[in-house]
């Protein structure tokens, strides 16, 4: 019998890949490969790209040019291209629409017999083109042209270089870090600690210019298997007949993860969804996007495994996804009236939305779901007064709204109402806040529920306060936000409050967190992949869970 290693079975926690920075302005990998170069044969190429602007053209990967080679990137107008140059620097593969910035991708080119791929995020992209020609080129740079020009400005992570067609049809793009595959010829951006690190390499790799590694990634695990959650506790023999699973707490059961979800940017509504890991700090990741329209102004709750949005630009649809698996949104269902600038707060079993405009009336509906099912909200009861642009907090039992605007002059409102969850019926007066608010964020640790940021109606401000959930009253003071803003969002992981985006003097992508327990003012957590308002958040792990 094989030994049973304790370490092993207790862990689950999957430790984070790696990236490389570039900052636009003279930063590349550089290396060389064989004389054959990468041949005549089937070969892929892969990596994970996010670019922080789109100005110029920007390479990707280059193969020398001239005669022997090719290079992958974006142009001026942000299409994503690969130019041949066998062909005279022609223009074969490209994306029918601009890519967009702040955002991850996934993309693999794959020769397969003479027909050249290209897949973006799995899906074949542009016309496949026909070329057997041997890339003999020898000299190849990550980041640049082997000209050096033509400057990448973000990171790319995960790059591998292989002989031989990987994939042939569309697929999912990798949801663990690429490993050591028969024929690779290098596989590097892996590491957080070194941007020269491969766990295969041709010979040396340089760094040039301040190309520098990053833990900034896409969401890529080191492991080769999800085993699941982290579990506190460590794995037990007792005696030598049995072995004891490893414990953990509700809460340490529990992943961390909030997104943010849809949203308005300058002149548009956008399907953005990105996520954090609550527990530590660092920039928002690519999750997604919504699969409807319109949403920008939607509202969303969650269970510990399923988030949900609904409505939104005066829609009454509702789109749910996994948290723990970054994709596309599903159709839910729909809400029993259609509404923008609502607020939605949630248990593990029943999520519910309240308020918001049908434009131009103010909505006092309350609608609910059960979340682990799909299908149309039913009606739960009504807010003592109708308004939008609220916040919420939550415990397992009990739903809190407050502030918001009541339609009519002076456009700001103090009530707070809540209802219990797991019933249904008219909300009940709660207490107040500190001042006429509307367009606060919410979140909650199931016994306090915390207040930011938020609108007098004329200006912007960065009061943080609290109440306790279990016991009606008005609120105390908590601190203050080191950035006042109003219409972001809100979630926790049940010991960190989050507030994020939002407007200020401008739109930002600025997120900030408090420790909900204590009291005092917020500190910086990183940034959202793009500055919006209008959006909400949530979590699998927020006060309603606990």
């Amino acid at each position: 019998m094989g030994i049973l290693r304790s370490d092993v079975v207790s862990h689950s926690q999957l430790e984070p890949t790696g990236s490389v920075a570039f900052d636009g302005t003279g930063d590349s990998l550089s290396f060389s490969l064989t004389a054959s170069g990468i041949g005549d044969g089937d070969f892929t190429l892969e990596y994970f790209v996010y670019q922080n602007t789109l100005s110029n053209y920007q390479t990707h990967f280059g193969v020398t040019r001239g005669s022997t080679g090719f290079n992958v990137g974006t142009d001026a107008g942000g299409v994503f291209t690969l130019y041949d140059q066998v062909s005279s620097a022609a223009r074969k593969i490209e994306v029918s629409g601009a890519i967009e910035i702040n955002r991850w991708y996934h993309w693999a080119f794959v020769r397969s017999g003479s027909t050249i791929t290209g897949y973006l995020d799995g899906e074949a992209i542009g016309l496949p083109y026909s070329q057997s020609a041997n890339y003999s080129g020898a000299t190849c740079t990550i980041g640049c042209l082997e000209s050096n020009a033509e400057y990448m400005n973000g990171f790319i992570s995960n790059f591998r270089l292989v002989r031989g067609a990987i994939y042939k049809n569309n697929f999912t793009p990798p949801k663990f870090e690429l490993k050591n595959v028969p024929g690779t010829l290098l596989l590097c951006c892996q590491s957080s600690s070194s941007a020269t690190t491969a766990a295969v390499k041709p010979g040396t790799i340089t760094a040039n210019g301040n190309a520098a590694a990053s833990a900034f990634i896409p969401d890529v695990k080191k492991d080769i298997i999800d085993t699941g959650v982290v579990l506190g506790d460590n794995t037990k023999f007792d005696t030598l007949s049995y072995m004891v699973p490893p414990g953990g707490t509700t809460t340490e059961s529990n992943r961390g993860r909030g997104l943010f979800m849809g949203g308005y940017a300058p002149s548009q509504y956008k399907t953005t969804i990105d996520y954090i890991q609550i527990q530590s700090t660092g920039n928002a990741i690519d999750f997604g996007v919504l699969s409807g329209t319109g949403l920008g102004e939607g509202a969303d709750c969650a269970s510990s495994t399923r988030a949900i949005q609904g409505g939104g630009s005066l829609v009454n649809t509702m789109e749910y996804v996994t948290i723990a698996t970054t994709s596309n949104t599903t159709d839910f269902g729909d809400l029993t009236v259609a509404r923008r600038s609502l607020q939605s707060l949630s248990n593990e079993t029943r999520g519910t939305w309240a308020g918001g405009t049908t434009n131009p009336a103010m909505s006092d509906v309350i609608d609910y779901v059960t979340i682990a099912t799909t299908g149309n909200a039913t009606d739960f009861g009504n807010l003592t007064v109708g308004r939008r642009n609220l916040a919420q907090a939550a415990s397992s039992t009990r739903g809190v709204w407050a502030g918001g605007n009541p339609g009519s002059g002076p456009l700001v409102d103090d009530t707070i109402d809540y209802i219990t969850i797991a019933s249904a019926g008219n909300a009940t007066d709660f207490g107040n806040l500190s001042g006429a608010y509307r367009e606060m964020s919410g979140c909650s640790n199931g016994i306090r529920g915390v207040f930011g940021g938020g609108s007098t109606g004329p200006a912007n401000i960065n009061t943080i306060e609290y109440i306790t959930i279990a016991t009606a009253g008005n609120v105390t003071d908590f601190g203050d936000l080191f950035y006042a803003q109003g219409n972001g969002g809100g979630t926790s992981n049940g010991t960190r409050g989050i507030f994020g985006g939002g407007a200020g003097a401008a739109y930002t992508n600025v997120i900030q967190y408090v420790t909900i327990a204590s009291t005092g003012n917020a500190a910086d957590f990183g940034d959202l992949t793009l500055a919006r308002i209008l959006y909400s958040a949530t979590s699998d792990s927020h006060g309603g869970l606990s």
